[in-house]
């Protein structure tokens, strides 16, 4: 009887089991695909143009297009109809976070249409038709992420998975077009900037992808071109993002929810001021730090040593910081009793995953850095301060990961029930003042003294009292002779109180002051300030096309790490 009652749910389960199979294997082979194209146009392959890959893209664009005009109609029609959400998945700082980089995505759109008038004469339709299918799957894109990022999808399964599951490849194949258009930019700088350190000896040959025809209003033309690459980091970061938040909603297809009120979490500026005044000197000097790098690099061997030195030195203080940072924050959570929530959670899993998957990257340039320290037989000066830097970047990334895994794992405190009955029975009894001795008393775990009385509170219940002559008599008696332990235990309340209150702040100041720390972290490389091309010691031991594969292959890692870091730091300082 256990068997035949068991084996419809068990049968009911495997074709959404073979359905998310399939669509993953589908996702991963349109993946592939594209991934073959683009790297086939990166290295000039024979009969594989520009034209061929956004042709590619653009189809992938209008059928999620397509489907996601369906998903929203088919909600639409189903309004009334009471749909599980995931309260953890689609938060709104994070909507909000999406909905900035989708506004700078669509003026990157905005200035690629420009870019195509201006060169029309010499370039493909596709290159006109792409941004203008960009920025209408931007604007939908986003729509639907605001309104159905938390669903729980229970009808049409096997194909929604297929059709979610092809938005976050579409959205992959996206990011991994934007990333090597942004790296080819700055891999051509970075071959410039060698021969002004000295390596003359690396072969150097300019990978140009520039129009074959004049530009129709040069002034134009030169702002379009270069504030193209300025915008790049954005729409990297835009598409990670959407891509991330489609996985979940993928994850959570056929998924049982639990029903529960998730307590909501908003983000509050009061009790981080330290915190905040710290990292915003960190994010200030940052920015100046960048832009004398950008200024000096390049410009002459001795200006160019002088901008790495002062890159490496900013660096190294700041990475210790953060290293102190995490770790004073890991020390207060081993001193916290507190029990970790190991709940099914897709989001949560993705975003721990996302964080040891992605500081792979920076782990492995840093590796590469200290390995080509220890081998190379020359060393100039600023290669020296290479070496603490590196080493830093692993130490801290390893710290910050685990503050922030364990941060998003605790359980939030909960207001204790008992704490909720009293405000009920002090307002019906009408008796504070015999009542508030008598809950700490149940709080602190002790059992009522014996005074003769039934507690008019215990564990959250409510029961009755008698209010004769003789007690209140025994009452009388009594209180004076138990206001001593009252006292005490007024003492002990009210300074554990304060004690989590204080840790409790300074979590808060830790997690602002990551966070801006992560925020200053990202700009450097997101923006082309990035030694680990611009040091030349790396290239001379590995061999520059080597080390150029792995740079290219590692620092979008590096790069989303810093954002996504910093997103999920967002989380924690609303959860302390």
């Amino acid at each position: 009887m256990e068997k035949a009652a068991g084996s419809p749910a068990v049968g009911g389960s495997c074709p959404q089991k073979n359905a998310e199979i399939l669509s993953s294997q589908y996702g991963i082979n349109l993946f592939l695909a594209g991934l073959l194209l683009t790297f086939a146009w990166a290295v000039h392959a024979v009969g594989i143009s520009k034209s061929h890959l956004l042709s590619y893209l653009i189809t992938l664009m209008l059928i999620q297009l397509l489907w996601m005009l369906w998903y929203l109609c088919r909600s639409c029609t189903q309004r009334r109809l009471i749909r599980d959400k995931d309260t953890h998945a689609g938060a709104r700082w994070l909507k909000c976070g999406i909905t900035l980089f989708a506004v700078i995505t669509l003026i990157l759109d905005s200035f690629k249409i420009g870019y195509y008038i201006d060169f029309s004469n010499c370039l493909s339709p596709t290159e006109g038709i792409f941004p203008v299918t960009h920025a209408v799957h931007t604007f939908l894109q986003v729509y639907f992420l605001w309104c159905h990022a938390k669903d729980v999808i229970q009808s049409f399964k096997t194909l929604e998975r297929f059709g979610v599951i092809h938005s976050v490849f579409t959205n992959l194949l996206l990011w991994t077009n934007g990333v090597l258009t942004e790296s080819k930019h700055q891999l051509n700088e970075h071959k410039e900037r060698l021969i002004t350190l000295g390596f003359g000896n690396i072969t150097i040959v300019l990978d140009d992808h520039a129009p074959q025809c004049n530009c129709t209003t040069t002034t134009l033309c030169s702002i379009f071109s270069q504030g193209i690459y300025y915008l790049y980091p954005f729409n990297i970061e835009y598409h990670i993002l959407a891509s991330t938040m489609l996985y979940v909603l993928w994850k959570n297809i056929g998924r049982k929810v639990e029903h529960h009120q998730q307590n909501k979490t908003p983000f509050k500026f009061h009790g981080i001021t330290v915190g905040m005044i710290f990292g915003l000197i960190v994010l200030t000097s940052t920015i100046a730090i960048v832009v004398v790098y950008l200024i000096q690099i390049g410009g002459s061997k001795i200006k160019s040593e002088l901008a790495l030195t002062m890159f490496y030195l900013h660096a190294i203080f700041v990475l210790a910081l953060m290293c102190t940072a995490g770790i004073v924050a890991l020390l207060i959570y081993r001193l916290e009793d507190r029990s970790l929530d190991n709940s099914k959670n897709p989001a949560r899993k993705l975003d721990a995953e996302l964080l040891v998957g992605t500081a792979a990257g920076s782990w492995l340039l840093s590796w590469g850095s200290i390995l080509a320290i220890i081998c190379a037989q020359a060393h100039p000066k600023y290669t020296w301060y290479n070496l603490p830097y590196s080493v830093l970047v692993i130490i801290e990334k390893y710290i910050q990961n685990l503050f922030i895994i364990e941060s998003i794992h605790r359980e939030q405190e909960k207001v204790n029930d008992d704490i909720k009955t009293l405000r009920i029975v002090t307002v019906s009894c009408g008796s504070t003042l015999s009542l508030t001795p008598l809950y700490k008393e149940i709080y602190n775990g002790r059992a009522t003294r014996d005074t003769g009385e039934v507690p008019c509170l215990f564990k959250g219940s409510i029961c009755g009292r008698e209010n004769d002559g003789a007690g209140i008599d025994t009452e009388e008696t009594s209180q004076d002779s138990s206001s001593v332990m009252h006292s005490a235990s007024d003492f002990s309340f009210y300074s554990r109180n304060s004690v989590t209150k204080s840790k409790r702040r300074i979590l808060k100041n830790i997690a602002a002051f990551l966070f801006l720390c992560n925020l200053s972290l990202w700009i450097p490389p997101a923006f082309g300030c990035r030694p680990e091309y611009d040091n030349g010691l790396e290239e001379i031991v590995f061999g520059f096309e080597p080390w150029i594969i792995v740079v290219n292959l590692a620092m979008p890692f590096s790069i989303f790490y810093r954002m996504h870091s910093a997103a999920s730091l967002f989380e924690v300082n609303c959860k302390t």
